[in-house]
């Protein structure tokens, strides 16, 4: 069973940035099309971004133009950069595939301030 583990989520300011990092215990992202998803409190989980194998991307239209997805050097980890935050974007980030495949992991929650 992959696991998928999420990290860089914090507190930060409305306007300002960071970068989210996903890891799986194997090397599955080559093989698959990943997606970052989210969930507020109270709301469902809905995907913002979604990277193809090959690399090809896109966003939900809350956050496109702020957020960017990448594929790292190794086989085996994902990031989303998200810039210009805003209040609504606070949630819990996870990581899996598109459609998901995999047990959720923890996640990682980020909270913008206003």
């Amino acid at each position: 069973q992959v696991q998928l583990v999420e990290s860089g989520g914090g507190l930060v300011q409305a306007g300002g940035s960071l970068r989210l990092s996903c890891a799986a215990s194997g090397s599955i992202f080559s093989f698959n099309a990943m997606g970052w998803y989210r969930q507020a409190p109270g709301k469902q989980r809905e995907l913002v971004a979604r990277i193809s194998k090959g690399g090809n991307t896109d966003y939900a239209d809350s956050v496109k133009g702020r957020f960017t997805s990448s594929r790292g050097h190794a086989k085996n980890t994902v990031y989303l950069q998200m810039n210009s935050l805003k209040p609504e974007d606070t949630a819990v980030y996870y990581c899996n595939t598109v459609p998901v495949s995999w047990s959720w992991g923890q996640g990682t929650q980020v909270t913008v301030s206003s």
